[in-house]
Parts: C-alpha cells; sequence; structure tokens
C-alpha cells in the first residue's frame, strides 16, 4: 500500500526541497519505489537539486489538465531504477491545482509507488494545503529558531484541521526534522536547543541535521545530499530516515567539537 508523506514547513528557506528530496533519495537507495512531487507551483527547485531540469517536458499540470499523462511528466532518475520526479509548473500559478486533479494524481500513482513524497511550498496557502490534504504522514522541516519554529506550529495546526483524515476523524502521523543545526551558536545561546524545540512543537523528533557546506555544494551539483556519505549533513539525513523506517538509531551531531590544545592556542 503506498503511502503519501508530505513534507512541509511554515516559512521558506528552512531547507525543505533539500529535505524532500534527501528523504526520497534515501528511501529509494533503501529499495523502496519512490516518487517525488514538486507541488511549488510557479517556482520548481525540486527539478534543480535532483539535477534532472533539463530533462523536464511535462509537468504536475500538464498532467492535472489532461495535457499529457503521468508516463510522459514523470521523470526517471538516472541513478536509481525506482526513483521518480514530478516536476512543477513554472508558468501557471497555484490556483491550477484543483483538489479533484491532485486526487486523480496521486490515486494513480498509488499504484505503483511506496512512497509519494509531496514537497510542498512554504507556508498555508492553497498549494501548501493541497499538498498536505492527501498525507499519511508529514516531515515538518524547522530551523532551530523561534520565528521558523512558530510557523511550524501553524502547519501542525492545518494538518490537524484541514487534512482528509482530520475530516475522517484521523489523524496525520507527524514527525519533526530540524535542519541547519550549529551546536556552537547552540551553546553560545544563538539558536534554540533540540529540547526547546521538541518541547514547544510537541512532535516526535525524527531527526536532526547539522549545518554543513557539503549541502549547498550538493545541491548546486544537482546531487542529493544524502548521496554524500561522508558529509555530516549526508549521515544525518541516513540517520532519519532508518528512524521513518521504524529503526532505532542513536542521534548523532548535536555537540560541539571539542577544540585540541594546538586549536584553543592558535585558532583555527
Amino acid at each position: 500500500m503506498a503511502k503519501i508523506v508530505v513534507v512541509t514547513s511554515g516559512k521558506g528557506g528552512v531547507g525543505k526541497t533539500t529535505s524532500s528530496a534527501a528523504i526520497g533519495t534515501g528511501l529509494a537507495m533503501k529499495g523502496f519505489k519512490t516518487v517525488l512531487i514538486d507541488f511549488d507551483v510557479g517556482l520548481r527547485n525540486l527539478d534543480l537539486i535532483m539535477g534532472c531540469e533539463r530533462r523536464v517536458v511535462y509537468d504536475f499540470i500538464n498532467v492535472i489538465n489532461g495535457e499529457a499523462n503521468l508516463k510522459q511528466a514523470l521523470i526517471k532518475d538516472k541513478r536509481f531504477d525506482n526513483l521518480y520526479i514530478l516536476p512543477a509548473s513554472q508558468t501557471r500559478d497555484k490556483d491550477a491545482l484543483t483538489q479533484e486533479g491532485v486526487q486523480k494524481v496521486l490515486d494513480e500513482l498509488k499504484q505503483d509507488f511506496d512512497y509519494i513524497l509531496c514537497d510542498s511550498p512554504a507556508g498555508i496557502e492553497q498549494g501548501a494545503q493541497m499538498a498536505l490534504y492527501y498525507a499519511d504522514e508529514a516531515i515538518v522541516v524547522t530551523n532551530p529558531e523561534i520565528a521558523s519554529v512558530r510557523d511550524s506550529d501553524r502547519i501542525l495546526g492545518v494538518l490537524q484541521s484541514k487534512s482528509l483524515k482530520a475530516e475522517q476523524g484521523e489523524s496525520v502521523k507527524e514527525h519533526l526534522l530540524l535542519t541547519r543545526y550549529n551546536p556552537e551558536r547552540v551553546e553560545n545561546g544563538d539558536m534554540l536547543t533540540v529540547e526547546d524545540v521538541e518541547e514547544i512543537l510537541a512532535v516526535p523528533l525524527l531527526g536532526v541535521i547539522p549545518e554543513s557546506e557539503s549541502v549547498l555544494n550538493a545541491s548546486n551539483r544537482g546531487i542529493p545530499v544524502v548521496m554524500d556519505e561522508d558529509s555530516t549533513a549526508g549521515m544525518a539525513y541516513m540517520d532519519a530516515i532508518e528512524r521513518f523506517l521504524g529503526e532505532k538509531v542513536e542521534y548523532r551531531f548535536l555537540e560541539a567539537e571539542k577544540k585540541g590544545f594546538f586549536k584553543r592556542v592558535f585558532g583555527g
């Protein structure tokens, strides 16, 4: 049975699309047939991070409008046979997403895929609500900053009140993904601690992704950072994916690196 997972955030710029790409790719690496859908109509960044922007011919809105079928619009990842991307349109607005159209596409995808990952636009406008409406599970991405956490709390309220599961008297299973975590800044009091964020949002913690240059480097190269097995961010995303799949995995990269004698004396 296919599972629909929305990756969402209240605030833009928290690493949501990066997280969608990493988690979708990680699930494919684990052997699950996975499709990533870009719901951010008008912007479309998922295809860039996945490195398939030049292969986009038809998009999500073309399929909804009957201008193309799914087979024409789905882009098969060149690295993993069981990973596909359904890009957003750059030329339409978010009103082009209709509930009936989205449901029709999801129902068709359910027949072929294990996981359907919906990369939601930030906030609570129509595109975001369309992305989360049919979700079985939600990964809420936030930074350890009070404004980001507060906006995530609003998203949790929408999930609990405006999703199909909520209408049916059920609940969407929620996960918290904390990104751009910097232990040194936490120690200095410039960022919230993991415990602070957990206490405010009261959502089970899926993963803590450390701030890392490898995230930007991977995005610029069109390679999901989870494939960079030497980077702390890549390792942390894989840990999060394993937890998502029900495995017990210890949290890493939460403590500031202890400086040795020479670093303390000479800096660096």
